[in-house]
C-alpha cells in the first residue's frame, strides 16, 4: 500500500514536470524577437503578439490615424520581423488666408506642399527644403488664382498667388485714389475666379475753357478823305474770357457740370473805320484865250453881273478894277475854277484874308464885286499892281 502510494506521488511529480516542459516549450516557441522602429529610432521588443497591432499595444506604443505604420497594424509578424512607424507632426498652416492645421509623416516643407497637392508655383513662406521641426513661425501657402479685373475702361483676368485684394492691387501697381470705389473691400481674401470692379470718382474735377470775343467796329468821318474812300485806322483783336467748370466725373464720364467763375481775361480791341466826307473838287475851268488889244477895244462893254446874295453895293463900271477883272477872269465876279484863286480878281485864299476879306465872306468868289475890290485896294497899298503882274503890265497900270 505504502509502495504504491509512492509510485502514484512519483507519477504525479512527472507529469506536473512535463507539462512545465511542454509549458515552457510553448512559450519559447510563441514568444518573438521585433525590430521596431519610431521616427527612425530602432529598439528590439519581445513579444507573443500575432499581429502588429498587438505588438504595439504590448510595448505601449500609441499611434494615431494619422501616423504611418509599416505594416499596416492588422498584418500578421513572425520572428524577426520590423515594425516602422512614422508620427504625424501637427503643422500650423495659413492656405489662401485660411488658418488649418496638416498632420504630417513629412520632414520639410516640400512634403507637405506635396500632401496639400497645391500648384509648384504657388507663394511659399518657407523655402521647400525646410525641416518642419525647425519651423518658427505658421507656413503660408497662396496657391496661384484667377481674377478678373475691370479699371480705367479695360478687363483683364490676373493670375496672382497674393492674399489680399490689396495685395493684388499693390502687386499690379494700381493705386487707388482717395474717393475711389472697389466692388469688394480691399481686405478681402483672393479666391479662384473673383471679379473686381474699380470705379474712378473725381468729384471736384475742374475744367477750364476759353472762349473768344468777337471785337465790334466803330466807322467815323473823316474829311481828310475822299467821299466813299474808307480806311482802318485801328486794327481789331478778338477778346478771350475764361469760364471755370467743376463736375464729378465718374469713370471719366461727366455728371452735374456747374459753372464756377466767367471772367473776361483779355478785352477785345474796337475796329475803327475812318469814312471819307470830303466832297471832290470841280475841273477846273479853261482860261478864256487873251484877247489882242484891237479885239478889246473893238468889244463891248460886258455887262455888268448881279451881286451875290448880301453884297455891299454894285461892281463898279468900267474903271482899272473892271479892266483888271476883264483880263483876270473874264469879269466872272463869282468864279471858282479850283486852281487855288477866286473871284473876279483872282485872289489867293491867304490874299484874302491877309488884306481883311474874312470880313465880307471866307473866300473871294463868295463876297459882292464892291467888296472885292474894297479888299484889293487894300492889298495894292502894299504892294501895288505887281499882285497882278501879268494882267497890270498888260493894262499898263503902275
Amino acid at each position: 500500500m505504502a509502495s504504491r502510494n509512492r509510485w502514484i506521488k512519483t507519477a504525479g511529480q512527472g507529469i506536473v514536470m512535463m507539462c512545465l516542459v511542454l509549458g515552457l516549450v510553448a512559450f519559447v516557441g510563441n514568444n518573438k524577437s521585433i525590430v521596431l522602429t519610431i521616427d527612425g529610432q530602432a529598439s528590439i521588443v519581445q513579444t507573443f503578439g500575432g499581429t502588429v497591432g498587438d505588438v504595439l499595444a504590448n510595448s505601449n506604443v500609441v499611434v494615431t490615424e494619422n501616423d504611418q505604420v509599416t505594416p499596416s497594424l492588422t498584418a500578421t509578424v513572425e520572428d524577426g520581423s520590423a515594425i516602422q512607424i512614422t508620427k504625424a507632426t501637427a503643422i500650423d498652416v495659413v492656405l489662401n488666408g485660411a488658418d488649418t492645421v496638416v498632420h504630417t509623416t513629412g520632414s520639410t516643407v516640400g512634403d507637405v506642399v506635396n500632401e496639400l497637392g497645391v500648384a509648384d508655383s504657388s507663394a511659399i513662406s518657407a523655402d521647400l527644403e525646410t525641416r518642419l521641426t525647425t519651423l518658427s513661425s505658421e507656413l503660408e501657402i497662396s496657391t496661384p488664382k484667377n481674377v478678373t479685373l475691370t479699371v480705367d475702361g479695360s478687363t483683364a483676368t490676373h493670375t496672382s498667388t497674393e492674399k489680399s485684394v490689396q495685395d493684388l492691387f499693390d502687386e499690379a501697381d494700381i493705386v487707388l485714389g482717395e474717393e475711389d470705389r472697389v466692388s469688394v473691400p480691399v481686405t478681402s481674401s483672393l479666391v479662384e475666379g473673383l471679379g473686381l470692379k474699380i470705379t474712378r470718382v473725381d468729384s471736384d474735377h475742374r475744367e477750364t475753357v476759353t472762349e473768344s470775343i468777337t471785337f465790334t467796329t466803330d466807322k467815323v468821318d473823316d474829311d481828310t478823305l475822299d467821299l466813299g474812300e474808307q480806311r482802318i485806322t485801328r486794327a481789331g483783336v478778338d477778346g478771350e474770357r475764361t469760364k471755370i467748370y467743376t463736375a464729378m466725373l465718374i469713370d471719366g464720364r461727366e455728371q452735374d457740370r456747374e459753372l464756377l467763375s466767367d471772367k473776361v481775361t483779355l478785352e477785345p480791341v474796337t475796329e475803327l473805320i475812318a469814312i471819307g466826307t470830303r466832297e471832290p473838287e470841280p475841273e477846273p475851268e479853261p482860261e478864256p484865250e487873251p484877247e489882242s488889244e484891237s479885239e478889246r477895244d473893238a468889244a463891248p462893254a460886258p455887262a455888268s453881273e448881279p451881286e451875290p446874295a448880301g453884297s455891299s453895293g454894285p461892281a463898279p463900271a468900267g474903271g482899272a478894277w473892271q479892266a483888271l477883272a476883264q483880263c483876270e477872269s473874264g469879269g466872272n465876279w463869282s468864279i471858282n475854277t479850283g486852281n487855288g484863286y477866286y473871284g473876279g480878281l483872282q485872289f489867293s485864299a491867304p490874299s484874302w484874308l491877309g488884306a481883311g476879306g474874312g470880313k465880307y465872306a471866307p473866300l473871294p468868289h463868295l463876297a459882292s464885286p464892291a467888296d472885292q475890290i474894297a479888299t484889293a485896294e487894300v492889298l495894292k497899298q502894299n504892294g501895288g499892281w505887281g499882285h497882278w503882274p501879268s494882267c497890270s503890265a498888260k493894262l499898263g497900270l503902275g
